[in-house]
Parts: structure tokens; sequence; C-alpha cells
């Protein structure tokens, strides 16, 4: 395996570097204190064509793989702090831009795939509903055939992006008989008819990243809009949980990285008892194991980004980096916590809005629980 860069992605990911570096100190204020989404920040980073990397250039993407996407995100990660602006956007770019390009039509991709790749139409991955979050296939909405259009009615709750969202990637069983081949995929404006958009309880962590619920009544829908041919959601949808498992979570590969510059430097200046608190053993280890957590962490993510680009068996490993990942990112919060004492408990602190922001990683995109299903089912326990 080689995880090397060609001296254009390297030239690549300074640039992204300084832009980052530059976007954390112009709007340090904003992303400490704020709570909320910001276009202008998402119009920026978009810019940058952080929301179409994998696409094809004829689409406004520049054709990463997905080993090079994950080191421009956590690049860009290591450097802002706001995650739930780059979980939006990771959100956007995996779970909606991902299948429209690998299902849609070629009248689809031109009709969406440019907007979506400049971020001028934001999406939302609309799939978890009340009953069936983990459970996929309980899924309640449906889409009945009738005549050239779909009729939606269902509701589907804590949808990312949704009350800012300007389209939809919607799923829906058209087959009541079926499981993984009765779910369909459809791709629709959210001033479509029908359709309605409420938001959701503010959350404790990934706080700038807008959720809510979408609510489809008698919602028309002409087969146009379907994605990919009917029974296909299920499919797509995988393969857009591959991306983002995978992904995804580069952001926390990068932010990990910059709590543990934070808690070096902390450890190095802070001094009790006459020496600076990186003496005493007891942070020492905290600071090694956040070293080994990460590089560890960094493989595995790697190792599963190759594999999935040079068209190998990847499942497993992306679910180990998924648990891995979510599970490190919590302890080295936690450690953070241990390390900065009170001052860290401020809401606004970088380590205390870290840590929650980490939570949530071991819930989405499929639970560290799940992940453990699908390692097991590939060791043959199930």
């Amino acid at each position: 395996m080689d995880f090397s860069l060609s001296p254009e992605q390297q030239e690549r990911n300074s640039h992204l570097a300084r832009f980052a570096q530059d976007f954390a100190a112009t709007c340090a204020k904003d992303l400490q204190s704020s709570s909320g989404f910001s276009r202008p920040q998402w119009d920026r980073l978009c810019a940058m064509g952080l929301a179409g990397l994998p696409l094809p250039e004829t689409y406004g993407g520049t054709a990463a793989g997905a080993l090079e996407t994950i080191q421009s995100y956590e690049t860009i990660a290591r450097h802002i702090p706001d995650l739930g602006l780059l979980f939006s956007l990771c959100a956007h770019l995996f779970a909606c831009v991902i299948p429209v390009w690998r299902g849609g039509t070629d009248s689809q991709k031109a009709d969406w795939l440019p907007a979506m790749a400049q971020g001028g139409k934001i999406a939302a991955n609309a799939i978890s509903e009340e009953g069936s979050g983990s459970d996929v296939f309980a899924m309640k909405t449906r889409a009945e055939k009738q005549g050239g259009h779909y009729i939606l009615n269902g509701t589907k709750r804590f949808i990312t992006n949704a009350p800012v969202a300007d389209m939809l990637v919607a799923y829906a069983r058209t087959d009541a008989t079926s499981s993984f081949f009765g779910i369909s995929c459809f791709v629709l404006p959210t001033d479509h008819p029908g359709v309605t958009i409420s938001a959701e309880e503010s959350k404790s962590g990934l706080r700038s990243s807008p959720w809510g619920s979408v609510h489809f009544q008698d919602c028309a829908l002409p087969e146009s809009f379907r994605i990919g041919p009917e029974g296909a959601g299920a499919s797509l949808f995988h393969e857009s949980m591959v991306w983002e498992r995978c992904c995804l979570f580069s952001i926390y590969l990068g932010a990990m990285e910059r709590i543990l510059a934070l808690c070096l430097e902390h450890a190095r200046t802070r001094v009790q008892f006459g020496r600076h608190i990186g003496a005493n053993q007891a942070i020492s280890n905290r600071l090694v194991d956040m070293r080994l957590k990460i590089e560890t962490a960094r493989l595995l993510l790697y190792k599963a980004a190759w594999l999935y680009d040079q068209g190998k068996p990847c499942e497993q490993t992306v679910a180990l980096s998924k648990i891995w990942i979510a599970e490190s990112a919590v302890q080295i919060g936690q450690d953070a916590m241990q390390i900065f004492g009170g001052e860290a408990m401020t809401a606004t602190h970088p380590v205390n809005r870290f840590l929650n922001d980490a939570m949530p990683a071991r819930i989405f995109s499929g639970s560290s629980e799940m992940q453990r299903e699908i390692v097991a089912r590939a060791m043959k326990l199930r």
C-alpha cells in the first residue's frame, strides 16, 4: 500500500492548509461562539472545491479518489474548529452528491451535480425515520406508483441540513414485499409540492450543522426524479455510506491532531508544583496514548480508502476504521478535558466543543454497534 502524495496533491494540500488557517483566523470569533449554520462560511468552503472533490471535472469536481478526498478534509479539519460546518459539508457530498453521481441519468447529473459541486444547492439525505435508524429496511415512507408518477407519504427524522437544504436525496419503499430491493431513491427540490420541513430540537454537539424532519404528504414525483432503477435505493445508499463512513471521519482525524497540539502546548506551559504538568507521567501517558490513537486511526482510514480506490473489498476495514476513529475521538476529548481541567468546562473552550462534537460520531452513519456487526459477519460469526 502506498499512501504517498504526488507533487500536485502535496501542493493542493498545502494550499488547503493555508486557506484553512486564514479561514480560522478571519472567522475566529464566529467559529468560537456561533451555534448556528453560516451560509457565508459554507460558500467560502465550497469555493475551494470541497463540495465536489470526487466528481469528474465535467460536473465541477477534481476526480479525486477516496484517499485524496480524505487527506483534503483531514487537512482542513486540522485548522478549522467548526466540525458542525464540516459535518454538514461531508453529509452533502458523501450522502447526496455520491448517489446522484453513481446512479443518476446523464440528464439528472447535468441538472443537479454542477450546482451541488459548487455548493450553490445544499442537499440533505432523507432516509432516517422514527423507527428505522440502524434498521433502515423498517422504513415506513411509501412511494406508490400511479401512472407516470410516484406518490410519497411518510416522515423522515434527524435529517442533516434539512432546514437549509435546497434539494433532497430521499428514500422510500416501492415494494412492500421486498427488503433490499424494495427501496428506491429520488432526487427533488425542497420546495416541491407535498414537502414540508421542520427543524428538530437543538443539539449538544455539531451545533452548527442543522437538522430537521421532512414530511411527505401526497408528494407526486415524476419517474424522472427516481435515481437508478426501481429498487436500487439500498445499493445506492450502501455505496454512499462506504464513502461517508470512510471519508467523513477524516474530519475527526484532523480535529484530533488539532486537539493534541493544544494539549501538548498546555502541558509544556502549565506549571503546577514547580514544574510543567507534562513532566508528570499521568499527563505524558495520556498524550502518548493520544498520539497512538491518532496514528493507528490514520493507518486504518488510509488503508480503507486505498482499498476502495483499488477496487478491492473494503467494507470490513471501513467499519473498523469508523469504530476506532469514533471511539478514539471521544476518548481523546475526555483525556483533553482532564489535561485542561476546569478551564475546559466553559462551553466555548475548544476541548469542550470537540468532546461534544465527538460524541455523535459513535452513532451517526451506522453506530459503533452496527459496525461491529459488519465486522462479525466478515469474520463469519453471523
